[in-house]
């Protein structure tokens, strides 16, 4: 009767322990991960507006589960593969369709053409800044205080969630280096102006830390001077990178990673983190082979010197061997090199990868 008794509470220890792994195993590492940013990671924010920044057809998408989505790629985002490593069992959904008890777990707002600066990217029409998609986070938490009942639920609930924010590249892409647009160039020093980008951008996240924001994955801006678009425009022999528009990027980035060590010394309630999307890049592009890379100088499609004068006309062929290639379009990596940049943004690959730590520490903290 003893030893009956004994194995039957064998068996059912053991299953406690099965179920307790297997559902730990199934839960993500934070109740939800919001996104902020631009069209390295809109996943349809661009759909309905009246915009040229739009990639709700094919070729992108074309090898994303359902076809394209808006997304500026052949298939999976860097914020795709981080959310599929920090456990969600679907992606994030963009802003524009986010309803209901979705919303608990995250929400995309990132929106192509948007930059730090409410100006930038208007020659493309219509897009949501910065600012905006804080505006739309702020619709988001007031939905969330509605369902979780109260303010200080709400409050606990997102200091647990993750805020990637990568925002910047259009201020140049789609501002600085356009002195037919825009006039900031001649306004300012490649120096002034980051220090401009940067004052601006402490406040928005200020705004995100009074709406609840406790951890926040800072993304800089990668290495715009490389990409097909800038190579078509820029550079003698089509493979070496425009150094001008590097060397801006580079401040932007040191300001960054600055702003970075700032905060976290100054806000005890909260963390922040960099990752260093320029320095992941220069390996793609320094030793493409490591990776399974063989094209780093033109995209998958597009159209004249590079596929670099404009992004990816409706319907257009695309290359078969998209795996080998690190840019799709003009200017968008494609799910390759995403799935790099992604990985290492949530395990860094080399200490210089994330600072002070990654985004696997940062959901762990």
């Amino acid at each position: 009767m003893g030893g009956g008794f004994q194995r039957w509470m064998l068996v059912v220890i053991t299953f406690v322990a099965v179920f307790a792994v297997h559902r730990s195993a199934a839960d993500p590492q934070v109740p939800c991960y919001f996104i902020f940013g631009d069209s390295l990671v809109d996943n349809g924010n661009n759909n309905n507006i009246q915009s040229l920044a739009r990639a709700n057809y094919l070729p992108y998408g074309i090898d994303f589960p359902g076809g394209p989505t808006g997304r500026f790629s052949n298939g999976k985002t860097t914020v795709d593969v981080i959310a599929e490593l920090l456990g969600f069992d679907d992606y994030i959904p963009p802003y524009a369709t986010a309803r209901g008890q979705q919303i608990l777990r995250g929400v995309n707002y990132a929106s192509a053409a948007a930059g730090i600066r409410q100006e930038t990217g208007r020659q493309l029409g219509a897009r949501i800044d910065f600012t905006g998609q804080i505006n739309n986070y702020r619709n988001t938490v007031s939905q969330i205080v509605n369902i979780l009942g109260d303010e200080n639920t709400a409050a606990d609930y997102l200091s647990k969630c993750i805020y990637s924010i990568g925002i910047g590249s259009n201020d140049y892409l789609n501002n600085y280096f356009m002195p037919n647009n825009y006039p900031t160039s001649r306004q300012y020093t490649p120096q002034q102006y980051a220090d401009v980008l940067i004052q601006q951008y402490s406040q928005q996240l200020t705004s995100l830390y009074n709406f609840g924001a406790r951890k926040f994955a800072l993304i800089g801006i990668g290495q715009i001077g490389c990409s097909p678009n800038a190579l078509a425009q820029n550079s003698p022999d089509g493979t070496t990178c425009v150094q001008r528009i590097n060397s801006a990027n580079q401040i932007f980035n040191s300001n960054l990673r600055g702003l970075v060590a700032n905060l976290n010394q100054n806000t005890r309630d909260a963390q922040f983190i960099y990752i260093d999307a320029y320095g992941i890049f220069q390996d793609l592009i320094s030793s493409p082979a490591s990776f399974g890379f063989r094209v780093t100088n033109a995209g998958c499609c597009g159209v004249g010197r590079n596929n670099g004068q404009i992004t990816c006309l409706p319907f257009q062929p695309a290359c078969q061997n998209r795996d080998e290639y690190v840019f799709w379009d003009a200017f968008h990596p494609t799910e390759a090199a995403n799935i790099v940049v992604g990985r290492r943004s949530y395990r860094a690959a080399k200490a210089s990868d994330a600072y002070p730590y990654d985004i696997s520490r940062l959901a762990q903290s």
